[in-house]
């Protein structure tokens, strides 16, 4: 079966051409990713939508004789359309209508590989199908299969509104389970006062070539969207006997207009942002879209931040560009010129990297905080296992024993009954 031939369709404001433009050519790369075939566009200036079919009846002809022309099965809106819209679009195109949120939620379908993510995507599929269960045209009866049709499965999506929130219910009990254990791990990491940098950035912005390079570790990587939808928590290395107080962690990209019911229902995935004691806001400096692109991130990092922030500060963030080795030398240093205290690094050629790797382990070393201890002669025959798994500061032998400075972390609750009451705090 060859790949569905996709016509797209947007509605611009007069005042938003160019965002319009972005907006259109990310849902074509969306429909891509998706498996489609774009065969065409069609942009529409007018000041709000048809409340009817989004585009209006002349509109709906001219796009259904494009259509037939360019072979298309298929018309993606690069909004979220109402029910009704998608009904009578449906039944007077005669053809597959699907919207900005169901497109994407589609694509997060395919790349589900963990049981996680999988619960995550089928939930926000869920969502999004609940309330449109009245009068969504031909969605309900599509038996071919295709884009559109991936995750929940025919029978959910022809199941009764009682039948569909009970297995919501059932998704979100799961996924409260998985939200529980991850709160587990960030309480443990707390505990031994580990420190955490996030990254967030859009989606083939270059984290997980970034998460890769900064830890050696083996994150799949793909030049694709939303190739990495699950965390994954690593120790930067050269931390010597302390591994795992300072740690990174992947997460999934964004995009434009990421649908709210996806946000609420990543929520376990993206509460690991919130939590974080730095964010890396990862930014494609070799797209010349970044700042829309960067503007996106902050609107999902905001409401993330609503969702989980609720009586905290927001974590501290950084602003990473990486892909430099995509600029040439004059429009890199105009970059740098403009964004002083951002960071700049190649993931793929490991120009900044070093740099970026030791400001991290100094920001998060920093944020552990150290305690002083003494050590009597006595009592070091039988702490000595414990010293191999200190990150020392600062150390020198007394005539009372040995003292230390030592960053919080694990290995130093062995020494807690000769922490000196003298000394620095940790921040909290």
């Amino acid at each position: 079966m060859g790949a569905e031939r996709a016509l797209l369709v947007g509605v611009v404001a007069p005042e938003g051409e160019a965002d319009a433009e972005g907006s259109i050519a990310e849902l074509g790369r969306l429909a891509e990713s998706a498996g489609a075939e774009v065969v065409g566009v069609s942009l529409q200036a007018r000041k709000a939508p048809d409340p009817a079919t989004y585009i209006g009846s002349g509109k709906v002809r001219d796009l259904k004789e494009l259509a037939a022309e360019r072979g298309a099965g298929l018309v993606v809106f690069d909004d979220e359309l109402r029910p009704g819209q998608q009904r009578n679009l449906e039944e007077a195109l005669e053809l597959k209508v699907l919207d900005r949120t169901q497109l994407i939620l589609d694509v997060f379908a395919s790349r589900a590989a963990t049981k996680e993510g999988r619960l995550q995507v089928e939930l926000a599929q869920l969502s999004y199908l609940l309330p449109r269960l009245v009068g969504f045209g031909k969605t309900l009866s599509r038996l071919g299969g295709g884009i559109g049709t991936r995750g929940p499965g025919e029978s959910k999506l022809e199941a009764d509104r009682r039948r569909l929130r009970d297995r919501i219910a059932l998704l979100k009990a799961e996924i409260d389970d998985v939200a529980r254990t991850r709160a587990l791990q960030r309480e443990r990491r707390r505990r031994r006062r580990a420190q955490v940098a996030s990254l967030a950035g859009y989606t083939n912005a270059g984290k997980s070539s970034l998460f890769n390079a900064l830890t050696a570790a083996e994150v799949y990587v793909e030049d694709r969207l939303f190739a990495t939808l699950d965390p994954t928590v690593r120790a930067l290395p050269g931390q010597g006997a302390s591994a795992g107080d300072l740690l990174l962690v992947d997460t999934v990209g964004f995009v434009r207009k990421l649908p709210h019911a996806l946000v609420a229902a990543f929520r376990a995935t993206l509460e690991e942002v919130a939590e974080a004691d730095l964010v890396l806001r990862v930014v494609d400096c070799g797209d010349a879209g970044w700042p829309g692109q960067l503007a996106s991130v902050d609107e999902v990092l905001a409401e993330v931040y609503r969702m989980f922030l609720a009586e905290r500060p927001e974590p501290e963030a950084w602003l990473v560009f990486n892909k430099t080795d995509l600029l040439g030398p004059s429009a890199l240093k105009a970059l740098k010129e403009a964004h002083p205290g951002a960071h700049f690094v190649s993931a793929k050629g490991g120009q900044g990297l070093e740099a970026l790797r030791k400001a991290l382990k100094t920001r998060l070393e920093s944020g552990r905080g150290t305690e002083h201890y003494l050590v009597p002669h006595s009592a070091l025959g039988q702490l000595s296992r414990h010293f191999s798994r200190l990150r020392v500061k600062e150390q020198r032998w007394t005539a009372e024993g040995l003292r230390l400075e030592a960053f919080v972390g694990e290995g130093v609750e062995a020494l807690e009954p000769y922490r000196l009451k003298k000394s620095k705090g940790v921040k909290q």
